[in-house]
């Protein structure tokens, strides 16, 4: 039996005094949805087995680029990170799994492996970091770490990501996550096209590192750190990038990587055609890399998205099993609340996509009637699943509330004594 963070008796007192409003709300939805010729339980199960992964850091207060301001009951290490991301699964049932961040997250193997057994979870995607420096690392970052200038950082780039492929394959992972923040804020500072070619041969010795059952993701930002240039700066490149390594690179991506009004959904659906869309980190943006929760600025974008996956998930498509994952900062909420709230939405898009009626929007598109397809999809949005997203969880072992629950256990001022203040400090997501 698994180690819980929150006690046996608050979950079945929270769920016993909603039982019955779930269970009239579940019934009176599971009606509505009949008549549109849709089962809520088959709906439910999908719900149910839908997981997104925690990333380690999500857990702590992250920053902007000018200050970052810690919370009370900051993890100290990873196997803290370890006990908020167990409240999260047991109170939600729907992040079963943890990717860590490497160097942040090193520690040994097998006690790593211990204590995520001790609370049920499992280890996603490792990441490696060659975006900032390490404390003993011989060569700076400064200027860049697969793509640089140097060969010898390149090589110490390199050596990293095999290192978290080394660590991964002690931990149970099946796949790693590379970003870089390399590019340039001058014109003229870098040579776009040897730049490329130095991080393409830097990637080359990577990928030829990965075990054969392992699955390689590479991820886009259009800027920051480099603000007039990155050296994998749009969904193009990362595509050019997963042609060029081979059949076990994928593109990863990043809802907040993109420019204010692009068709991240058209990209989605893109990368599914061709068999290159390895997966998604999920949060939202108003401007550009907010980090901000899924779905606090746009639930529709969101929806879109999982519009397409649900599409593609029901016709079959080739090569398609994206890994989820949220990816976020959390600088003005407790990220613990922040995270169990954006794993409901990413399943709240998930059960709304469900709801499409399919064959009635591709007669529509076949039909060139915009505003009944445009309708359709609406319809599906308009819904809401919550009843389905509570049973789920409730069934599952979780809680009808998650945010309610955690705040009556008072889990984060019992934590807070136990940890030492976190002092502020620069910009930054550690």
């Amino acid at each position: 039996m698994a180690e819980q963070p929150i006690s046996a008796d608050l979950v079945e007192g929270h769920n016993a005094a909603r039982a019955a409003d779930l269970k009239r709300d579940y019934e009176t939805l599971g009606e509505r949805l009949d008549r549109r010729g849709i089962a809520i339980d088959a709906i439910k199960a999908k719900v149910a087995a839908f997981g997104v992964a925690i990333p380690s850091w999500g857990v702590g207060t992250g920053g902007t680029r000018f200050a970052r301001f810690p919370g009370p009951g900051e993890p100290r290490d990873i196997f803290d990170k370890l006990a908020d991301c167990a409240v999260i699964q047991q109170l939600t049932r729907a992040t079963p799994t943890v990717s860590l961040h490497i160097p942040w997250d090193k520690a040994d193997p097998r006690r790593l492996q211990q204590s995520a057994a001790e609370y049920g979870l499992g280890f996603d995607a490792m990441n490696s970091n060659t975006f900032s420096d390490a404390a003993d690392q011989e060569h700076s970052y400064k200027f860049g770490s697969l793509s640089h200038a140097d060969a010898a950082t390149r090589r110490q780039a390199v050596e990293h990501n095999l290192e978290c492929i080394e660590i991964g394959k002690a931990l149970g992972s099946k796949a790693l996550t590379v970003w870089i923040g390399d590019g340039s804020n001058f014109p003229g500072q870098s040579n776009f096209t040897r730049s490329f070619e130095r991080y393409l041969a830097s990637m080359k010795d990577v990928y030829a590192a990965l075990p054969a059952d392992w699955r390689l993701f590479t991820e886009h930002k259009m800027y920051e750190p480099a603000f007039y240039s990155t050296v994998v700066q749009d969904w193009g490149t990362n595509y050019l990038i997963a042609q060029e390594l081979g059949p076990q690179a994928y593109c990863l991506v990043d809802l907040g990587h993109h420019a204010p009004n692009v068709n991240i959904e058209m990209i989605v659906a893109r990368l599914i055609q061709f068999g290159k869309l390895g997966g998604f980190h999920f949060n939202d943006s108003k401007y550009g890399d907010d980090d901000l929760d899924a779905g606090a600025i746009d639930p529709y974008r969101l929806f879109l998205v999982f519009n397409e996956l649900v599409d593609a998930e029901l016709r079959g498509a080739k090569d398609f099993d994206p890994a989820h994952m949220l990816d976020q900062s959390h600088n003005v909420t407790d990220p613990i609340e922040s995270l169990m709230v954006s794993s409901a939405e990413v399943q709240r898009a998930y059960a709304q996509a469900l709801l499409v009626d399919r064959a009635a929007l591709a007669g529509h598109q076949d039909t060139n009637d915009a505003l009944m397809a445009s309708q359709v999809l609406k319809t599906a949005f308009r819904t809401d699943v919550e009843p389905i997203l509570a049973m789920a969880r409730v069934e599952g072992g979780g809680v009808a509330d998650p945010v309610a629950a955690y705040r009556e256990a008072g889990y984060r001022a019992k934590v807070a004594a136990e940890r030492p203040a976190s002092a502020a400090g620069g910009g930054g997501i550690v």
